[in-house]
């Protein structure tokens, strides 16, 4: 599953690999330019960002989600983080995903998952740590029931008692971010989904009422204090408005890799990545994403 000529100890045809701060050299965020999907779904890339202050920060979460109005229903997918692909216009050789959002912010994101996968997305969302407590705290007061691992506590520090739990925001972040245990990211992903799963319930349960509606723009204005978007405060509450009067059922969940369609390995350049195999994640991407079946000359196979 090599996707490029690097070793494994990060060399490339006898010269050193290129590094980040040599990647930077050009570096310029360009505006987003989503496209729409033909059969009107709407596509939203969700980053989570691992910023403490930095201007410029690594995504620690990279999502699609995928909303249908006609059939009212929605989709959720996990790109982990480590996953090694082709960044766009920046090297010849492949880095992390969230290389990508550090080396040029959402569009070079999309540009690297439309790349990589072959799936665009017409919106971005992006928010930080401090944002997400803000949020679930303002969406969720009364909080998120989550099953807490005794080794979560412990890791995370965290002043709360095993079992079914609510958490308010910071301790949900931790929850959420958790990740020193046998599944790691793998584990971490599962957790970040559970977690959007639930916020979407609380935040239909809360407005989808007469009296709920009324507070959707008030709700939204606050959110915009929050998040990085594209999406103008108009699209935000026309979409809002759109998931409470077609209430989702239920999120169906992809991650990406699929579990045995990928390698462990690690570049000097890179550290620790998951190596796709690009075929299998791809074609199943489409086919969850945009029911495109596999190729007849696939089938068999």
């Amino acid at each position: 599953m090599n996707h490029n000529s690097s070793s494994k100890d990060g060399s490339h045809n006898g010269k050193n690999e290129t590094n980040i701060e040599d990647m930077e050299k050009g570096f310029k965020q360009v505006p987003f330019h989503g496209v729409k999907d033909k059969q009107g779904r709407l596509n939203i890339l969700i980053v989570g960002v691992d910023s403490r202050g930095e201007k410029r920060s690594r995504s620690d979460a990279i999502m699609i989600a995928q909303y249908d109005p006609k059939s009212k229903k929605a989709k959720l997918v996990s790109i982990m983080r480590d996953s090694y692909v082709k960044i766009p216009n920046y090297s010849k050789e492949y880095n992390k995903i969230n290389t990508s959002y550090y080396l040029g912010g959402a569009d070079l994101l999309r540009q690297t998952i439309k790349e990589n996968f072959g799936i665009d997305v017409e919106h971005f969302l992006a928010i930080d740590f401090k944002g997400f407590v803000k949020v679930v705290d303002m969406i969720a007061p009364e909080g998120i029931e989550v099953d807490m691992k005794k080794e979560i506590i412990a890791d995370m520090g965290l002043n709360v008692e095993p079992g079914r739990q609510r958490l308010h925001g910071k301790e949900l972040l931790a929850y959420a971010r958790f990740r020193h245990d046998a599944e790691s990211d793998f584990g971490r992903v599962k957790r970040q989904q559970e977690v959007l799963t639930a916020l979407k319930d609380t935040f239909t349960n809360e407005l989808s009422t007469l009296e709920g509606m009324f507070k959707l723009p008030g709700v939204g204005q606050e959110l915009m204090n929050y998040i990085d978007t594209d999406m103008d405060f108009q699209t935000l509450i026309a979409i809002g408005g759109s998931v409470l009067l077609n209430p989702i059922a239920q999120i169906e969940t992809m991650r990406i890799p699929l579990n045995a369609s990928y390698e462990d390995i690690r570049y000097d350049h890179a550290g620790a990545v998951l190596e796709l195999d690009f075929e299998k994640n791809k074609q199943a991407l489409k086919e969850f994403l945009i029911n495109e079946p596999k190729p007849v000359n696939e089938l068999n196979k």
